[in-house]
Parts: C-alpha cells; sequence; structure tokens
C-alpha cells in the first residue's frame, strides 16, 4: 500500500484554511491559494466573474460575454479557463457552447478567509 498526497485544488485549500485574522497561513497554504487570488487579480477576469454571477441564472454562455469587451472570443474563453482552471467557476457544455456558472461555495470560502473575524 502506497501512500498518496492528494493534492487540494487553490478553492478546495481556500474552504481548509482558518480565516487570515485567526491565524496564519502555512507556506504551503499561502502557495497553494495565491493561483486563485491571482486569477481574481486580473481585471478582465473579475469582470467576468461578475458579469456571469449577475447574468440571467448566474450562468452565461462566452456568447453572452464577448459584447462586453473589446477583446476575441477565444481570449475571452482563455480567462473563463483560468477561472475554471482554479475552481471559480463551473462549466457545462450544451451543444456547441460552454455555459459557466459562478461557484458560489468558492466565493463564500474565499470571503471567510479574507474576512473572517478579527478579534
Amino acid at each position: 500500500m502506497t501512500n498518496s498526497l492528494i493534492e487540494l485544488t487553490p478553492v478546495e485549500t481556500v474552504a481548509c484554511c482558518p480565516p487570515l485574522a485567526t491565524e496564519p497561513l502555512s507556506t504551503e497554504q499561502a502557495t497553494q491559494v495565491a493561483p486563485l487570488l491571482k486569477a481574481l487579480a486580473d481585471p478582465v477576469r473579475l469582470r467576468l466573474l461578475s458579469l456571469v454571477a449577475s447574468h440571467e441564472g448566474q450562468e452565461a454562455c462566452v456568447c453572452d460575454l464577448t459584447d462586453s469587451f473589446d477583446l476575441s472570443q477565444p481570449t475571452i474563453s482563455h480567462h473563463l479557463k483560468v477561472m475554471h482552471e482554479v475552481g471559480l467557476l463551473d462549466r457545462s457544455k450544451r451543444g456547441v457552447w460552454v455555459y459557466y456558472k459562478v461557484r458560489g461555495e468558492a466565493l463564500s470560502d474565499l470571503a471567510k478567509l479574507i474576512g473572517g473575524a478579527a478579534g
């Protein structure tokens, strides 16, 4: 029997971390959470996240988002893919379209990490 480490996604790591105001992050936790914060630090991605979250049914297809930017569809798809890979968005394919939905629990866990009760 071999011991294997389970690698957590950035969103899963955030869910496991105590609020920043209660206990410092370990080096490993900070390293694992950083990609999530980097994904959100891009203005286009932050705006895309907001557009998806506020879209009817809280989900949107790339075709619903392209008119809001002076960017190509492949560029917008790339930004959505980055947010999906860190766990901020879920996606589902319907025919030729991919629909994205914000993972509410991911945002909630991030809010707890950053805004947790300060002593």
